[in-house]
């Protein structure tokens, strides 16, 4: 399976003829539909519409296509219809003028102030006249379903450049903690040098009765607990087995943007504890590094679903 990013955009337009009765006259009638879909990250999936109001009752099948295809995001989808009529100045036809004549001589007869009906007033009232309802469902369901198919190609794009970000960065993480390693015996052992010219140095000061195995003991007992307190192979552990299951959850796709982020607070706990022991400049650094690079990972998984 694919990784998905939340964020994607499509957007689709179509022309769709509008038979004519065998009555009337041959006529070139169309709506010009379009469909705009937008999504970006969100912890759950909302989705707004914006439609027309003589194309509201098709919401609830959108709405059922969407949720079919989509778990995550803040999605919103706006419907738009141009009508379109080519030759629409035609000449009104008989019964229409006569019609037209004999409500303007009603009218005239209660009203006489009132202004007589121009040409502009009857080509429009004629041309309403002739406008016949008609159901676009079907056609906006397959526009919807076209759309809805690119968006999700935008998504698979988009998740898969977020993918290749992510394994660059637990990479980078790998090779900070692999680096990490070789710190802490280099440390313990510069601990136990010091402790033991520390204790030399007490012994030659002082009129002390203590031997020097025993000083040297101390000081190695001194030196292992040092080594205790600063031992961060644990943490390195925890951290390289967060990263195996981050680089596995990326290879195996899907629904996967919950379970990263709660390896990523992993991923932040164990660097903080690493941080917390570090004994030198070199594993502090260490340190603020795996933070930089979990906090770019924690911006990016946001985005996936």
């Amino acid at each position: 399976m694919s990784v998905y990013s939340m964020t994607g955009y499509a957007s689709l337009q179509s022309s769709t003829a509008q038979a004519t009765t065998e009555t009337e006259p041959a006529r070139d009638t169309s709506s010009r539909l379009g469909v705009e879909i937008r999504s970006v990250n969100s912890r759950f999936l909302d989705l707004a519409f914006r439609l027309p109001d003589e194309l509201r009752q098709i919401e609830p099948a959108l709405r059922e296509l969407l949720t079919g295809k989509l778990k995550r995001g803040k999605v919103e989808v706006r419907v738009s219809m141009e009508s379109a009529v080519a030759s629409s100045l035609r000449a009104p036809s008989p019964a229409t003028l006569q019609r037209l004549g004999s409500l303007e001589d009603s009218i005239k007869a209660w009203l006489p102030q009132a202004a007589p009906l121009s040409v502009a007033d009857v080509l429009r009232i004629a041309t309403n006249e002739d406008k016949k309802p008609h159901d676009h469902s079907e056609e906006l369901l397959q526009l919807a379903r076209q759309a809805v198919n690119d968006l999700m190609a935008a998504r698979e794009r988009e998740g898969a450049r977020l993918a290749l970000m992510l394994l660059d960065r637990t990479a980078q993480l790998r090779a900070l903690a692999d680096s990490a390693v070789p710190m802490v015996p280099k440390l313990v052992e510069q601990q136990k040098s010091r402790f033991l010219e520390r204790w030399k140095e007490a012994l030659a000061l002082g009129s002390s009765n203590v031997l020097p195995e025993i000083a040297q003991d101390r000081a190695l007992t001194e030196a292992t607990a040092f080594a205790i307190r600063i031992d961060v192979a644990e943490e390195i552990t925890r951290l390289a087995s967060h990263l195996d299951e981050i680089d596995r959850l990326l290879a195996s796709g899907g629904e996967l943007g919950k379970r990263l982020d709660f390896l990523i607070q992993e991923l932040h706990r164990e660097a903080n504890t690493l941080g917390s022991k570090s004994a030198s400049l070199e594993l502090t650094r260490v340190s603020v590094d795996m933070k930089v690079l979990i906090e770019q990972i924690r911006e990016q998984v946001q985005n996936i679903e």
